[in-house]
């Protein structure tokens, strides 16, 4: 039997794109145990995969960020005796981590730290989306349509909260829209009058709308339903990662920063826009299923400013985003609503 290992200890949204690998990992081996290894905070989505035999946790930045804890790790991965490899994380304590395990067959991108412990190096190709990448990583062929896999979580089939509980006068015949406003980085975030006209929009043509996010965005989300009227309710920081799928899953559809909401869309399968500011989507971490979209202002020369974002706008204008006009970010809601009706 093959024994594989699969690192990542990045966040939610990479976390989530890293399914649609570990769906095929054992679609091509037949007969294989599979283990992850990632941080606290995603150790949800990959237990809720079916995919998946073993969800080891690695709290790096917590109680075993000392080189103790490390090397206890290295001695309990080494003990699972793993005859595979892949890493589609690329930090330097990762590699260490596979230099350490004693496996033979190890699979990482080129652009890796301590890119020469792995015995199989794979190019990270940037104008891929990160699906593809990580299937480029695991040898898996593919063509223009193929790699758009659904990522796959168990989640309930009910809502974990009734809507009918969070909404006055909710019906079964009533529709709602999810709205994502926050993100880790202040300049991926839309702003909160931008998103305030959306809602209003929303509102105006009945729907219900459901404000959600972690811990952090909840004063955010609180903010915006205290403006509006009781057909927006705020469950941020007051749901899991999987009873958010959840929720969604019966949804119009979301609206959502270049974040990792976006991705929790695609594991509900539902309409999906994403809002871009200071990214962009050729970066590859945009929603690919047929019904989804992005929106972006592009004739910027300052961007994308970055990768990640940041706290904020580096030359001070945020034009990414306020040129980017509510109303048109209304008009492909108003265009994919109807396609969805």
């Amino acid at each position: 039997m093959n024994k594989i290992l699969v690192i990542q200890t990045a966040f939610i949204g990479d976390v989530i794109l890293t399914l649609p690998m570990v769906q095929k990992l054992k679609e091509i081996f037949n007969n294989v145990e599979l283990h992850v290894l990632c941080i606290p905070s995603t150790r949800e989505i990959f237990s809720a995969s079916e995919y998946i035999n073993k969800v080891i946790v690695y709290d790096k930045r917590g109680k075993d960020k000392s080189l103790i804890s490390l090397l206890r790790l290295i001695l309990k991965l080494r003990a699972e005796k793993y005859t595979r490899i892949y890493s589609p994380h690329r930090s330097f304590r990762t590699s260490l981590l596979v230099k350490f395990t004693g496996v033979k067959l190890t699979f990482g991108f080129n652009n890796s730290s301590l890119r020469t412990v792995y015995k199989y190096l794979i190019k990270y190709d940037q104008p891929k989306h990160e699906v593809q990448r990580n299937l480029d990583l695991i040898g898996y062929s593919y063509n223009s349509e193929s790699w758009k896999i659904k990522p796959e979580v168990n989640f309930p089939g009910n809502e974990t909260i009734p809507l009918s509980k969070i909404f006055v006068n909710y019906s079964a015949k009533s529709k709602y829209v999810v709205v994502a406003p926050g993100s880790v980085w202040n300049t991926k975030e839309y702003p909160a009058e931008g998103y305030l006209d959306i809602i209003k929009y929303l509102v105006s043509k009945k729907y219900f709308v459901l404000l959600i996010g972690g811990e952090k965005d909840a004063d955010l989300c609180e903010k915006l339903e205290a403006e509006l009227n009781e057909r927006v309710k705020s469950v941020a920081g007051k749901c899991s990662l999987i009873e958010s799928v959840s929720l969604l899953s019966s949804a119009e559809m979301l609206i959502s920063n270049d974040s990792a909401p976006t991705h929790l869309g695609m594991c509900a399968d539902i309409p999906v826009l994403t809002i871009y500011c200071s990214t962009i989507p050729d970066f590859g971490f945009y929603p690919y299923n047929p019904s989804s979209d992005y929106i972006s202002y592009n004739d910027l020369s300052c961007k994308p400013c970055g990768i990640h974002g940041h706290k904020k706008c580096p030359i001070g204008t945020f034009e990414c985003a306020y040129k980017l006009k509510p109303e048109i970010i209304i008009s492909k809601i108003e265009e994919m609503l109807n396609d969805r009706n």
